[in-house]
């Protein structure tokens, strides 16, 4: 509480404390969101490169494939590429949802499953 000698004035003492709760509310409110959306933006792109990234890698794999094993996947054989990169990009996706599991947070609807 303010002393009874406090010689500011009622109008001195409310822009104080409307400074005040201005500060409080940027602090709690404004901050706290343009971090998280900082992070959430820095996650999204680290998506989309390691998306990229494993795209690519994925493609060169078939490449590889393609082109390294001579006449054996060749003519009638040639689906065989694709179809080894579909199981690798799967056990990819497997493994980041196998991770993703691990990590999140049990709620209570897992426990009623």
């Amino acid at each position: 509480m303010a002393d009874r000698g406090d010689d500011r004035s009622l109008p001195t003492q409310i822009g104080e404390l409307w400074r005040l709760v201005l500060a409080y509310f940027r602090q709690e409110t404004v901050e706290p969101v343009r971090n998280l959306g900082r992070f959430v933006m820095l996650g999204v792109l680290g998506s989309l490169v390691l998306a990229l990234g494993l795209g690519l890698l994925l493609l060169a794999a078939l490449r590889v494939l393609q082109t390294e094993t001579g006449s054996h996947l060749h003519g009638h054989l040639s689906w065989v590429p694709y179809v080894i990169v579909l199981v690798a990009a799967l056990a990819l996706a497997g493994v980041a949802m196998a991770g993703w599991s691990i990590t999140r947070p049990r709620t209570k609807e897992d426990d009623v499953r």
